[in-house]
């Protein structure tokens, strides 16, 4: 059955976007994307408070303000105690306080296993819109939050992660990209933006030159990372995630020598409410990354260039 054509959904998931848009009209644009996992820290407020970041944050990845939200809920009401289920809904509602999100409403279901998450709706003007496409050649690439989380959780969940490492991802976990998405839309020229999520580094750095003339090249030794994660890949602590993102994403991927193979592995990890990552003109990158840097966002880094020698590829030295 075809799909129905609307000249007024400006994107939707053909290009696996972040979000969907939907023009209200010639200066208003409806964001709407939606997402929901199971635990991934211990702590159930922590745990509502990743979750809620996650969502929201797509909002932000397209350039969007994040508007109202619904909670989704999935949850084992004869096995696990009402409390753990009251924590994780308090972290969502303070995150969403935090981004200055509405709590409209929301739907819960009984199921075996906890699971929770938003569906968020944000505004946006029609023409101000980011896409995860339309990098020029001569861009630099911008990452705004330290990969690893996804490794980081599979340690938390074998035991093998020390408290400062569980207190240092949890934090990043929890952080939304407002701040970022603000100081970057400020400086303007941006051409492309997403966000890093479950695909990974690579996975969503392959979206957004797929099917274009431009390619990228990506620096290892810029790439921001949190502490500790070169151990935990040494010691065997990999997600499923992570090798289902390499066999997917491997034949676009370019590794040279100089490129570590522990940081190759972490660019497929699959990250949970990862930063931005966005281009620009590579003359407003590094006053951008300075000025992210003075206002908290530590790990922001110039990671790249877009470059024509190797379209739809990416090359990682």
């Amino acid at each position: 059955m075809p799909l129905i054509s609307d000249p007024n959904l400006l994107t939707g998931y053909e290009h696996a976007e972040d979000a969907g848009v939907y023009k209200l009209s010639d200066d208003l644009a409806l964001v709407q994307t939606l997402d929901f996992f199971t635990p991934i820290v211990d702590d159930p407020y922590m745990f509502g408070q990743i979750a809620a970041t996650n969502s929201i944050n797509d909002v932000y990845a397209m350039g969007g303000r994040p508007v109202t939200a619904m909670n989704i809920v999935c949850f084992p009401i004869k096995t696990m105690d009402k409390s753990i289920l009251r924590d994780v809904l308090r972290g969502g509602l303070d995150k969403m306080r935090e981004a200055g999100v509405l709590l409209v409403g929301g739907h819960s279901v009984e199921d075996k296993e906890l699971k929770y998450g938003l569906s968020v709706s944000g505004l946006i003007h029609p023409a101000k819109i980011l896409f995860n496409r339309g990098a020029k050649p001569g861009d630099r690439v911008i990452l705004t939050k330290p990969l690893g989380t996804g490794i980081v959780s599979t340690a938390i969940k074998a035991g093998a992660a020390g408290p400062d490492m569980i207190h240092r991802t949890t934090e990043c976990m929890a952080t939304l990209n407002k701040k970022a998405s603000d100081l970057m839309i400020a400086a303007g020229g941006i051409h492309s933006c997403t966000d890093i999520t479950g695909f990974g580094f690579f996975g969503h750095a392959c979206e957004s030159i797929e099917d274009s003339g431009v390619g990228l090249e990506i620096f290892s030794s810029v790439l921001p990372l949190l502490d500790g994660v070169q151990d935990l890949v040494e010691m065997g602590m990999i997600p499923g995630g992570l090798y289902r993102n390499r066999n997917f994403r491997q034949a676009l991927i370019e590794k040279k020598p100089s490129c570590p193979d522990w940081i190759y592995d972490v660019c497929f990890d699959p990250q949970t409410a990862g930063g931005l990552f966005f281009s620009l003109p590579a003359d407003r990158a590094d006053a951008l990354v300075e000025k992210m840097r003075a206002q908290g966002i530590e790990e922001a880094a110039v990671v790249g260039e877009v470059v024509t020698d190797h379209p739809g590829k990416i090359v990682i030295s």
